[in-house]
């Protein structure tokens, strides 16, 4: 019998609450920034907030955090919303924190009303030299004396269009001597003369991030607000903020965000990569993007069991790339249908086998899944394999082809390497072997036992194919911590683009498909492809290469 998962923190906390009857039902909620694409830092949120619904028969909402409209854009909603359904998940309602602007307008007001809240004239840089510094307290400024009723013209004013961008803002009146920096007269409210993804121009004064946030909790009556922990010094406005305004009280708890090696997590950093040309675009397969992922052959049961596997923490760490390529290639070595394919082909010429002759033999799908049923391969008397797969002189316990050796062609019969014939300048043209028709697969009756197996297509069949070896972006563990430049450690090695030659098979592939290349690792057909090309991006090799790599360096 299995020992039952132990609980997570948050789990233990929402089970206490339930428990005591603090609430009948939770709420949670993923609130994004459409500023960017979602990152595979953003599935471990999706997965822990969606999955906290799931687990405790509640619900989770979907909110887009769009208070600063010169970064978002619809393209972004779009995309998050089809990254959230392609991992499994589904909202209860949708929402947009522009929603609220004339709520959230009102709670400023009401802040105004009890003389928590102030316009002031200074510069950013005035600001933030009064604010002092962690050891030293703050200043409050002349504007900060203003009565409740010039407040109230003024923040009319602001909203009415009347000052220009960074002119005046609305800051909190809490306290300046506070430990906390996030406590000290913290901005509110800043005017952006700027047109909104969803409002149009019908504002011009946007809420900052921690003012929204909390109230836009409360207003959905969120029961579990769950952040990251750099949110944690954010956690005593929140709560001030939902305290004054005398509203629902939304709970904020913070757990570890995903940090993974060998890539860089910040939007910022992403948004360069794609503005620079580094890839092609926000869905680059090397990228850590969900859309990256899923166009590389990442299955959303792959991310969710990893997301799984990585827990949810209260402490930052580093988690290995190796963990996430592992969960794929579990997952597709279940679900990927197995096709042959030549990237080196050398040409193989049975000469025992009658010429014109044409036959079609049959191999399993996946003999991981005894669902997946067959595909028909043709074999005939030339046929192409893997140049490395030959050697003229062998070493002992070679076991693949070699003069006087044989082999077992997958799905076919054995055959014994007879001559090798070459060109002019040395160079192999062809291999001429013959085969034991009695050693058919499925009904060998020779009764010879070879030790290699090699993986071969028809060469009058063979379909012409481009693959994509992607590998990691960056050289180095953690390129953001790294000196200089986080750029400079760009792996130059990131992709390989190699000719290959397929079965016939291939040709239905789709792009939801996902297979593995005997011998060669797991694939899927890109969105480039035509009918006329084919474009397989490969997702992970069947072992760790990478890991042998870092010890050999």
């Amino acid at each position: 019998m299995s020992e039952e998962k132990s609980l997570n923190f948050i789990e233990e906390i929402i089970e206490e609450d339930l428990k005591n009857g603090k609430y009948k039902s939770i709420l949670t909620r993923f609130p994004p920034e459409p500023n960017g694409y979602l990152h595979i830092g953003h599935a471990k949120s999706i997965c822990l907030n969606f999955g906290l619904g799931i687990k405790y028969n509640g619900k989770t909402n979907l909110r887009f955090d769009d208070t600063n409209p010169v970064t978002e854009d619809t393209e972004y909603v779009d995309s998050i919303k089809e990254d959230i359904q392609w991992l499994g998940f589904n909202w209860a309602n949708e929402f947009y924190a522009s929603d609220y602007f004339e709520q959230l307008y009102g709670f400023a007001v009401k802040l105004i009303e009890k003389g928590l809240a102030y316009v002031d004239d200074s510069s950013s840089e005035e600001i933030a030299k009064q604010k002092g510094t962690p050891t030293q307290p703050g200043v409050r400024n002349e504007f900060s004396n203003r009565s409740v009723e010039e407040n109230l013209q003024l923040f009319a004013d602001m909203r009415a269009g009347k000052y220009k961008d960074g002119e005046k803002v609305l800051r909190a009146k809490i306290d300046m001597s506070s430990p906390n920096m996030h406590m000290r007269d913290p901005l509110m409210y800043r005017i952006k003369h700027a047109h909104h993804h969803r409002t149009g121009d019908a504002w011009c004064i946007y809420p900052m991030y921690d003012f929204a946030h909390g109230q836009s909790d409360s207003i959905e009556n969120i029961t579990h607000s769950i952040c990251t922990l750099e949110f944690i010094p954010h956690r005593p406005l929140y709560d001030w903020c939902i305290e004054k305004l005398e509203i629902f009280p939304s709970k904020q708890y913070e757990f570890a965000r995903l940090n993974l090696n060998y890539t860089v997590m910040s939007k910022r950093k992403l948004l360069q990569l794609v503005n620079e040309n580094h890839v092609t675009g926000w869905d680059d397969p090397r990228m850590p993007t969900i859309s990256g992922l899923r166009r590389r052959g990442y299955t959303p049961e792959s991310i969710r069991e990893f997301c799984d596997k990585i827990g949810v923490a209260k402490r930052d760490n580093l988690i290995e790339f190796g963990l996430l390529e592992f969960c794929v290639r579990e997952d597709l070595n279940r679900i990927a249908h197995r096709r042959m394919v030549v990237f080196n082909p050398i040409k193989v010429i049975i000469t025992n086998y009658p010429e014109g002759q044409t036959e079609t033999l049959h191999s399993e799908n996946n003999p991981e899944d005894p669902n997946s049923g067959a595909r028909a391969i043709p074999f005939s008397r030339e046929i192409l394999i893997e140049a490395d797969d030959f050697m003229e002189v062998a070493p002992k316990k070679y076991f693949r082809l070699a003069p006087g050796q044989m082999v077992r062609l997958k799905s076919a019969y054995i055959i014994k390497c007879d001559e090798v014939v070459k060109n002019d300048d040395g160079s192999i043209a062809a291999i001429h072997c013959s085969y034991i028709p009695e050693s058919k697969s499925g009904s060998d009756t020779s009764g010879i036992s070879v030790k290699g197996t090699l993986h071969w297509v028809n060469a009058a069949d063979a379909v012409e194919v481009e693959v994509r070896e992607y590998d990691r972006l960056f050289r180095v563990e953690n390129p953001a911590s790294e000196e200089g430049d986080f750029k400079e450690y760009i792996n130059p090695n990131s992709l390989t683009v190699v000719k290959g030659y397929a079965e016939p098979a291939i040709q239905t592939a789709t792009l939801t498909d996902r297979f593995q290349f005997l011998r060669k690792g797991y694939y899927c057909l890109d969105k480039d492809s035509t009918a006329d090309k084919f474009i397989f991006n490969r997702t992970v090799t069947l072992k760790d290469a990478w890991a042998k790599e870092v010890k050999k360096g």
